[in-house]
């Protein structure tokens, strides 16, 4: 059985559907055969019609979404623009832009905002990736870190705007406050902390490159 609350909630319910929960005018208001769905906000999933496991909670939030299964969507707007699957979002307008990206973690207001395909992005803080589209692979943790980034993949941001001017730049990784690449496209760079750091500390004193046996040619074993 389902339970719908408010005007329109689950308004076109035929009786099929199970196990759907709807509070708030036109919450889950196109659904037919979806099931599991849990919404609560005015217009919260209102599109849904064959979609399941989705939890929508705040004005407008997964408004968008008719068959799309298994995202949650938590604030104002959230995944607003959403047809895909498995996405997360939490925080106002938070993947608002998303259409069909796939498993995308967004955790913060703004955060992955522009992302249309991009699939398997993290974004933890205050607009978070807020500028990607159709990159994927990107971790970013902290405000603004990875700001810009648009179509990069591969990239990893730790710290407070860490990694901030990438844009189309792949596998770098950066730590710390304002870690910066050296330039918005550089590819395969690793930044420890941002220009204000003076003095790098470690115990071990050297640092060695790996080592693997499938980049060298004429290995013998030792006497």
């Amino acid at each position: 059985s389902s339970v719908g609350l408010g005007t329109g909630a689950l308004a076109n319910d035929d009786g099929t559907a199970n196990n759907n929960t709807a509070v708030g005018t036109n919450a889950l208001n196109a659904n037919t055969t979806g099931y599991r769905n849990m919404a609560s906000g005015y217009q919260a999933l209102v599109s849904n019609t064959t979609g399941y496991q989705n939890t929508a909670s705040g004005y407008k939030a997964l408004p968008s979404t008719t068959s799309g299964y298994r995202n949650t969507a938590h604030g104002c707007r959230a995944l607003y623009s959403n047809t895909g699957d498995k996405n997360t979002a939490s925080g106002a307008y938070s993947l608002y832009y998303n259409t069909t990206g796939t498993e995308n973690t967004a955790v913060g207001t703004y955060s992955l905002y522009a992302n249309t395909t991009g699939n398997k992005n993290t974004a933890s803080g205050y607009q978070a990736l807020k500028s990607n589209i159709t990159g994927y692979q990107n971790t970013a943790s902290g405000m603004n870190s990875l700001y810009s980034n648009t179509t990069g993949a591969n990239n990893t941001a730790t710290g407070y705007q860490s990694l901030y001017s990438i844009t189309t730049g792949t596998k770098n990784t950066a730590s710390g406050y304002t870690s910066e690449a050296s330039s918005a496209t550089v590819d395969n760079e690793f930044t420890l902390g941002g220009s204000q750091i003076s003095n790098l500390r470690c115990n071990d004193t050297s640092i060695s490159s790996l080592s693997d046996e499938r980049d060298k040619t004429n290995i013998t074993d030792l006497p």
